[in-house]
């Protein structure tokens, strides 16, 4: 991987972690296109260039990382809670998923789920609009929701503002969420994969390769988090149904 790739990859993250698009499906599309080897290296590099992205909901939401807001965050690791049971539990089986053909799959059978839920949503009748409103229960299913996001192009956003919207969420309190969620999924995640390759991961150009990235996922992804939800004060997720579609078809088209 070069410094070039790096700045690509962490481009590519800092837009899509946030989105529906699933940000693990880019990263494994990229890195083919790149010819970046998928070694275990270079697969915990694109998870903690994720956790560069996470902070960045750090500093659009520095008053909600207080104890004043403990109830939520008490509400977050619950919705936490599934997706870390069932990742740990099959990790394993997990990994073995992540192939070209079932990211492409996935993105497009994300996008059709997109399409009928915004054909049945109507959002004057979702009273949350607030993620202080939201409920346990509701937590829970949204993190149930969330473990689909394990499949690899299925899109942890995706999964969790879909559930999120199907509990009575709208559209802003449901993106919002997912920002919020997305925080101790990463941690766990990131410091797993840390530990687990920090010899490899902190040491000369992978180093260097790696604060290429961290910072210009950050630098993006903040930057994505307000462009989006200025988007979603005039829009629908239809679009990006659409595009996952368009661009799952394309992908398996590439790939035969």
């Amino acid at each position: 991987m070069t410094g070039f790739d790096s700045v690509i990859l962490g481009i590519i993250e800092g837009i899509t972690e946030f989105l529906p698009i699933s940000s693990t499906g880019h990263l494994i599309v990229a890195s083919n296109f790149l010819g970046i080897d998928q070694s275990q290296v270079n697969k915990a590099y694109e998870v903690i260039i994720q956790f560069a992205a996470i902070l960045a909901v750090v500093l659009n939401y520095p008053s909600k990382f207080t104890f004043k807001h403990i109830n939520l965050w008490i509400k977050i690791f619950i919705a936490f809670l599934p997706i870390a049971a069932v990742g740990f539990l099959f990790s394993d089986q997990i990994k073995a998923l992540f192939s070209l053909h079932i990211v492409a799959t996935m993105f497009i059978v994300g996008g059709v789920v997109f399409l009928i839920v915004e054909k049945f949503y109507d959002e004057s009748k979702h009273i949350t609009a607030n993620v202080e409103k939201v409920t346990y229960k509701q937590s829970l299913y949204i993190g149930l929701a969330q473990i689909f996001a394990l499949i690899p192009g299925t899109s942890r956003a995706g999964s969790s503002i879909i559930g999120a919207m199907l509990v009575g969420l709208n559209r802003k309190a449901s993106a919002e969420f997912s920002f919020l969620l997305a925080f101790p999924v990463m941690c766990a995640t990131t410091g797993y994969d840390l530990l687990k390759h920090h010899n490899d991961l902190l040491v000369g150009a992978n180093f260097t390769n790696l604060i290429i990235g961290f910072i210009t996922s950050f630098i993006v992804a903040y930057i994505a988090i307000k462009l989006f939800l200025k988007f979603l004060e005039n829009f629908t997720f239809v679009s990006f149904g659409i595009y996952r579609i368009v661009f799952g078809i394309l992908l398996l088209t590439l790939a035969n």
